[in-house]
C-alpha cells in the first residue's frame, strides 16, 4: 500500500509527520512525503525517505497559479496511484482532497487549528472565508474521505457549518509528543538565577505574542526578577506574521531575549520554569504538550485546543484570551508559590503520558487509514 503525505512546507513534515512516516513503513507502507522544497526536504531524503518538491506557495493568491497547483497534485495521484492522500492544514487539505477525489483516491485530511483565514479580523481573511468554505465541503466530500480534528470544538464548529458529516470526521488529539525524549530535568534552578519565562511558536500575532510582550513589560515595572523568553522563526507565509523588525525591536530593548528557531526543544524546555502559550485559538498545541511532557507548569488561555490541555488549577492555569493582567497575574501567581508550579507540572507531565504520547496518537491516526483501505496483513 502506498501513502502520500502532503503538507504545505517541508519543515511541519519534519517531526510528527516523520514518525509517521516510519511507522506507516513499519507497517508495511511505502511513504512519499510532498511539501515545497526547502531545507528539510533533504533532511528528509537523508533519513531515507522519498521526498516531492511541490510547486506551491503558501501564500499565494493567484488564480492561475492554484490551478496549475492542484493540477499538478492530481497528475501526481494519477502516476503514484497512492491508496492513501494525507493532507495536513486547511490549504493542503483543500488541495489535496481535490486532487485525490478528483483522481479517485482515498482521503485523509489533518486540520490542527482553524488558521489565519477562519479566526484573522482583516479584510482578506474575511473575503476567502466563504471561498474557503465552499472549497472545504468539495475536499472533504464522499465515502472515501475522513478529516482529523484536534479538539472538540473544532468538531462542533466543522459540522455546524456543514463542511463535513459528524460520521467522517475522527477527534485525534494532537501530533504526540515522544515522552521519551521529553523527560524533567534533571537539575535544579540555581536559587540566585531569575526564572524563565518561556513561549515556543511561530512568531504569529495570534500565538499572544504581543500579551506575552506587555505582561513581560507589567512584571518588570514590578521590579521582579523573571527572564522572559520568545523561541521560534517568523513565518513570512503567513499573513499574521510578526515582522523580523518588531521582534529585533523587543529584543533590543530587553524586554524579551528573542531566540529565533530552535532546534532542541527538549534543551529548551528543560531550562525553563514556566511555560506560557496565550493563543487566540490552537487545534491542539504541540509546544504545550511537550512542556507538560517536561513537567513544567502551563499557562495558556481558555481557548479551544489549549483548554484541551490545560485543566484550571489541576496542571496549568488558564486566562482570558487577548489580555495581558490576567497573563502577568498568573504567571506572578506561579514565581510566588514554587510548590503550586511544581504540583501543576508534575500533572501536566502525568496527562502527557496519559493522553499524549506519540504511540497513541499514531496509532489511532493508523486506524483511520485501515477504515479506508483495510488492514494491512502484518508481515512475516
Amino acid at each position: 500500500m502506498k501513502c502520500l503525505l502532503f503538507a504545505n512546507t517541508d519543515w511541519y513534515l519534519y517531526n510528527f509527520r516523520r514518525a509517521l512516516a516510519r511507522a506507516l513503513q513499519d507497517a508495511g507502507w511505502e511513504v512519499v512525503l510532498v511539501a515545497p522544497p526547502g531545507p528539510y526536504g533533504e533532511k528528509l531524503r537523508d533519513l531515507g525517505f522519498r521526498f516531492v518538491a511541490a510547486p506551491m506557495e503558501r501564500r499565494s493568491l493567484n488564480p492561475l497559479r492554484e490551478v496549475l497547483l492542484l493540477a499538478w497534485l492530481w497528475r501526481l495521484a494519477r502516476a503514484e496511484k497512492p491508496d492513501i492522500l494525507h493532507g495536513f492544514t486547511i490549504k493542503c487539505a483543500v488541495y489535496g482532497g481535490l486532487a485525490g477525489r478528483l483522481a479517485g483516491v482515498a482521503r485523509v485530511n489533518a486540520v490542527a487549528g482553524l488558521g489565519y483565514v477562519f479566526i484573522g479580523d482583516s479584510v482578506k481573511a474575511r473575503l476567502l472565508r466563504p471561498i474557503v468554505r465552499a472549497l472545504l465541503r468539495l475536499a472533504l466530500g464522499g465515502a472515501q474521505a475522513r478529516l482529523i480534528l484536534q479538539n472538540p470544538d473544532d468538531v462542533a464548529l466543522f459540522v455546524a457549518a456543514g463542511l463535513a458529516p459528524r460520521e467522517r470526521i475522527r477527534l485525534i488529539q494532537g501530533s504526540g509528543v515522544d515522552c521519551a525524549r521529553f523527560q524533567p530535568p534533571t537539575r535544579e534552578r540555581p536559587a540566585d538565577a531569575p526564572l524563565r519565562v518561556l513561549l515556543v511558536g511561530r512568531m504569529l500575532w495570534d500565538k499572544g505574542v504581543a500579551e506575552f510582550v506587555a505582561a513581560a513589560r507589567l512584571l518588570r515595572a514590578e521590579g521582579r526578577s523573571l527572564r522572559f523568553v520568545l523561541a521560534g522563526a517568523p513565518d513570512p507565509g503567513n499573513p499574521a506574521a510578526i515582522p523580523q523588525e518588531t521582534l529585533e525591536d523587543w529584543r533590543d530593548s530587553g524586554v524579551v531575549d528573542w531566540l529565533g528557531h530552535v532546534d532542541d526543544m527538549p534543551g529548551l524546555l528543560a531550562g525553563a520554569d514556566i511555560v506560557v502559550l496565550p493563543s487566540y485559538r490552537e487545534g491542539l498545541p504541540k509546544s504545550l504538550i511537550e512542556a507538560a511532557a517536561c513537567a513544567r507548569p502551563l499557562i495558556a488561555t481558555d481557548v479551544p485546543g489549549c483548554r484541551e490541555v490545560v485543566a484550571d488549577g489541576v496542571d496549568g492555569l488558564l486566562v482570558p484570551v487577548r489580555e495581558a493582567e490576567p497573563l502577568a497575574a498568573a504567571i506572578a501567581r506561579l514565581a510566588d508559590d514554587p510548590a503550586l508550579a511544581r504540583r501543576l507540572g508534575e500533572a501536566a507531565r502525568a496527562k502527557a503520558l496519559q493522553a499524549f504520547d506519540e504511540s497513541i496518537v499514531l496509532s489511532r491516526t493508523i486506524a483511520v487509514y485501515d477504515e479506508l483501505v483495510g488492514p494491512r496483513p502484518a508481515k512475516d
